[in-house]
């Protein structure tokens, strides 16, 4: 079937009026509306898996903390390797033709990792060994995904666009998580690795019939050059700007020494809260939920005039909430935690996100983002190994209130010394 490709103005207009629920604005443009579908369809079954392996993890080690550690610093070493490679390569090829790529790449490891869960010859190496060539694969995946969002959406809808992409993976912690606890016990840890790699199907089609401007996707690459020049290049425009680096700095503090959700959550289940693998999934859906509602907030403000302030209230709830959750020893106190904590976690990043897309040149945006890859998908599971290291000296609830001490401090510096931050717009 012979594929068309619309001129650029025909790109920028929505395929239906205009919708009176501004929340979603940016699902009237097709494009942008089939990607958000398809990964939608595809980051349940990644939740799905997150928490699959988290708790084979736990169960092949007998509850060892260290181990999840180990499995998140495997996985960040991937990112520091080749985030950057990643980010420079998706400025200077098709973006489309890449996700399908690195889309199918992910769907054959899921089934390598079902074949050998299901076969039993599964152990804590070959998961260390799979978790590092996911994140080789999505080195160049995320920066992709999110330089070719600007080119689907126009800019005045781009934060609105962001806000509902970050929907997608944390919306899904509301039905992925759950459904794993409920299915575990079913289908077992293999069917769920299974399940995942079947639902890469819905992003693979969505991108075959995806239809790319010529024009706008030649604005946003780059002729070829040496690459390290071109790493350079980006991270020079990023160093220039009088707000990034200490953007960048927060989030990166947030992201290293906030312990991830696939490291406290098990851990705090198994240890503090005392509950089963179905209550664990609430704890993860209720955070997702929190991020879900987060989002739509971010999303309904549009192309927000007060960007700092948003920026730094969201650093300081998500501080707050963290240490309640630390504090506390009620199932559903945690859960009011975390859905806090969901919240406030997505006004960061969408915030973020949006920034680093906006102060940079279009044919930058990749290399850019890949700078947001490395600090989300590499510095965090960087955090999660001292940190794992740590619960196992002085325990899980102490663990948490460093880290949420550490971020608080941090916002409160930004808050007087850097007032190109909280004035930002």
């Amino acid at each position: 079937m012979k594929r068309t490709t619309p001129t650029p103005e025909e790109s920028i207009l929505p395929v239906q009026p205009k919708s009176r629920l501004q929340t979603f604005r940016a699902l009237q443009y097709r494009d942008f509306r089939l990607l958000w579908i398809g990964l939608v369809i595809s980051s349940v079954g990644t939740w799905m898996q997150i928490i699959a392996q988290s708790l084979l993890v736990l169960h092949i080690t007998h509850g060892n903390a260290l181990a999840l550690g180990v499995v998140s610093l495997a996985q960040a070493l991937s990112f520091f390797l080749f985030a950057l490679l990643g980010g420079s390569v998706a400025d200077q090829i098709d973006k489309r033709r890449l996700l399908l790529f690195t889309q199918s790449m992910s769907m054959l490891l899921a089934f390598v990792f079902a074949f050998l869960t299901y076969a039993g010859v599964i152990q804590v190496w070959m998961i260390v060994l799979l978790a590092f060539c996911s994140g080789t694969v999505l080195s160049f995946d995320q920066p992709s995904r999110s330089a070719l969002i600007p080119i689907l959406v126009p800019r005045e809808n781009l934060m609105n666009a962001i806000s509902l992409q970050s929907i997608v993976f944390n919306g899904a912690a509301v039905f992925g998580p759950a459904l794993a606890g409920a299915t575990i016990g079913i289908i077992g840890y293999a069917g769920n690795f299974f399940l995942n790699g079947v639902s890469y199907l819905g992003v693979l089609l969505a991108l075959y019939v995806m239809r790319v401007p010529e024009e706008a996707a030649k604005q946003s690459t780059e002729r070829r050059g040496p690459l390290l020049n071109s790493i350079l290049a980006a991270l020079g425009a990023v160093r220039r700007d009088i707000a990034l680096p200490w953007i960048l700095s927060g989030y990166g503090a947030l992201l290293f020494f906030g312990p991830s959700s696939s490291l406290i959550l098990p851990v705090f289940a198994t240890q503090i809260l005392r509950i089963g693998a179905f209550q664990l999934g609430l704890l993860f859906a209720i955070s997702g939920a929190g991020t879900v509602i987060g989002a739509l907030i971010i999303a309904s403000l549009g192309d927000f005039k007060y960007k700092g302030p948003l920026l730094m209230v969201s650093f300081l709830l998500w501080a707050g909430a963290l240490f309640l959750f630390a504090v506390s020893r009620l199932f559903w106190l945690s859960l009011f935690a975390l859905f806090l904590f969901g919240m406030a976690q997505n006004g960061i990043g969408a915030t973020t996100i949006t920034l680093m897309q906006t102060r940079v040149p279009p044919q930058m945006r990749g290399r850019v983002m890949s700078l947001n890859t490395l600090l989300i998908m590499g510095l965090r599971p960087l955090g999660d190994f001292p940190a794992g290291a740590l619960i196992t000296l002085i325990g899980a609830p102490p663990t948490v209130i460093v880290s949420a001490s550490i971020v608080a401090l941090y916002t409160l510096y930004l808050l007087v010394a850097r007032p190109a931050v909280r004035t930002l717009t």
